[in-house]
């Protein structure tokens, strides 16, 4: 089949989220200035680089037009954080998905404990294994369709990193162990247990070691 964005295309769900996965999910927590936390899950999420780290997601403006809390808290306070969105905390994602009231607590509804970021004020989801703080580095909009309008594009400088030591083996972030959940289109969900490696063929060291993502070797080259 094709069809052109501005045509119908037939089918009886639309299939563009369906195409790009699996996406990693953006639980995303913030502070507003006022002291209240927040929690929300953004499927439009990914790393930028490694050396040093950046991080971005997408939200879309509600119905009415409105920046959602999260976009509001980090741009206001400068921070935000994330939390990796496991298979054992799946529920709770969930959960974190509604649209509350600015001054509920997600973390509340959801029955999540918190811990208090040790570089940034903002509260990070205990039971994840991988959190990052981030510095907020800027917004850009994107012209949507009404009734939304915008899409707010979010860029963050990641400053510090959280990791269990229950998810490490070997040195390694386990995936076996984590457990990673992702969106996929409509609502379904995947979630991450198997793994293969492929390695870039010939001896260029600098290519393999961006493909690790290895900051200290960037460096030193």
């Amino acid at each position: 089949m094709f069809y052109e964005i501005d045509t119908d295309h037939g089918l009886p769900y639309d299939p563009f989220k369906a195409c790009v996965v699996p996406r990693p999910i953006g639980w995303i927590s913030t502070r507003s200035p006022s002291g209240h936390d927040n929690l929300a899950p953004y499927s439009q999420f990914t790393n930028l680089t490694f050396d040093p780290p950046y991080v971005l997601f997408s939200s879309n403006r509600t119905p009415l037009g409105q920046r959602k809390d999260t976009v509001n808290n980090a741009i206001a306070t400068g921070f935000f954080a994330w939390n990796l969105a496991t298979y054992a905390l799946r529920e709770e994602v969930n959960v974190t998905a509604q649209q509350l009231d600015p001054g509920e607590d997600e973390f509340v509804a959801a029955g999540l404990e918190k811990e208090e970021g040790r570089v940034v004020g903002v509260s990070l989801v205990k039971e994840s294994p991988v959190r990052f703080e981030c510095a907020f580095e800027r917004v850009v909009e994107l012209p949507g369709n009404p009734p939304m309008g915008t899409v707010d594009i979010i860029f963050g400088r990641v400053l510090a990193v959280h990791i269990s030591d229950s998810v490490l083996t070997d040195g390694k972030i386990d995936i076996k162990k984590t457990e990673p959940i992702a969106r996929l289109g409509y609502y379904e969900y995947a979630v991450v247990r198997d793994t293969f490696e492929m390695r870039i063929p010939g001896t260029n060291k600098a290519l393999l070691d961006g493909l690790e993502g290895s900051a200290k070797a960037n460096r030193k080259l």
